[in-house]
């Protein structure tokens, strides 16, 4: 969820940051180089917060303590059970016996755990697509290189 937020942030800046470009730049391979290195820049910076928020993460699980290992994922299922017993059992409950109790959940709680559950999934996701797009640009790079060197050859 939050790396969807960012990826919705920064294709809010970029779009009109490159419509610029383009208007600015008259050189077509200047202005994609110029829109690459932005890129690049703007994906390095969020593989950076995405690592600082994962030393955290990997600094609690190694402390000493066992609540300081294991506060996330308690939180994480308490607020699981509470949706789970409001839309699972209670309900059944109700149905069979004619009881059933349901714990309130704040908004608050509800939403840290679509961003606890999404920030996991978003993380995972992140760092693949990151990855990815990263190995693809140095593919691209190469490719222009060797286009490079066959046009010098052909000359």
């Amino acid at each position: 969820m939050s790396a969807n937020i960012a990826a919705r942030a920064l294709s809010a800046i970029t779009g009109p940051l490159f419509g610029v470009i383009d208007k600015a730049v008259t050189d077509k391979d200047e202005a994609a180089r110029l829109k690459h290195q932005i890129q690049t820049q703007l994906i390095d910076a969020e593989n950076s917060a995405l690592r600082s928020q994962m030393q955290v993460v990997l600094a609690e699980a190694a402390g000493e303590s066992w609540l300081q290992r294991n506060w996330r994922p308690i939180l994480m299922l308490t607020i699981v059970a509470i949706v789970a017993n409001n839309y699972l059992v209670a309900p059944y409950l109700s149905a069979m016996f004619g009881v059933g109790l349901t714990l309130p959940l704040p908004e608050a709680l509800w939403n840290l755990m679509t961003l606890g559950v999404g920030g996991y999934i978003a993380g995972q996701t992140a760092e693949r697509g990151i990855s990815t797009w990263q190995q693809g640009q140095v593919a691209k790079e190469h490719a222009k290189a060797q286009q490079g060197i066959y046009r010098q050859i052909q000359q």
